[in-house]
């Protein structure tokens, strides 16, 4: 599918700028895309696939803030790259993943000059605000096996399909539990009829 049809709000002028200094770039599920302590050169749209963000620990835990699929960005790279900043968030493609990469030297004349990318950035940020105060909610106010359904749900929301291709151990590591712990809720899951076990997938009902 051609970029414009995933963002037709963008106006002639904008679309003719990321046309000459936009490139875009494909990365293999699994792949990184950004890494903490990076340095941000251009803020990403997704246009294809879908792309894990999240936070690491020093001893290389993770813990999911959001995915990003077709038609969205990061605000976390959008803030980074107009302040010049480092990223302190990883990103990395869960599946074969195309975005489009614009440099961050345009961020300011973008900003000024096109209201439909100031609409975006706009409606981008607001949107991860949402989803962050979700996972605020989640963590403070739910027990684990709560977590667990709203992950899996989360999860099946942004690739669109019922049926999850992870690992419980990639589950653990995720909210910070340990895979035991999740390999016995997701059995207790099952057995209330939410769900069914496969070999690292699992099967929303």
């Amino acid at each position: 599918m051609n970029w414009k049809e995933i963002f037709p709000q963008f106006e002639p002028g904008l679309v003719e700028l990321i046309e000459k200094e936009a490139v875009q770039r494909t990365f293999l599920a699994g792949e990184i895309i950004m890494r903490t302590g990076q340095y941000i050169k251009s803020t990403a749209l997704v246009l294809e696939g879908r792309v894990k963000i999240y936070r690491e620990n020093p001893d290389g835990g993770e813990f999911l803030m959001y995915y990003l699929g077709p038609g969205q960005a990061c605000a976390v790279t959008m803030i980074c790259a107009i302040q010049s900043q480092q990223s302190e968030i990883m990103a990395k493609a869960e599946e074969d993943t195309e975005v489009l990469m614009i440099p961050i030297q345009l961020m300011d004349d973008m900003m000024n000059k096109y209201k439909s990318w100031y609409q975006f950035v706009i409606m981008t940020y607001r949107n991860r605000f949402d989803e962050l105060l979700a996972v605020i909610d989640n963590v403070a106010f739910r027990n684990m096996d709560e977590r667990l359904e709203f992950y899996l749900k989360r999860h099946a929301d942004a690739s669109g399909k019922k049926l999850i291709e992870t690992s419980h151990q990639q589950i653990a590591d995720d909210l910070n539990s340990s895979r035991e712990v999740i390999s016995r809720l997701l059995k207790k899951m099952e057995q209330r009829n939410l769900l069914k076990l496969h070999r690292n997938m699992i099967e929303l009902l």
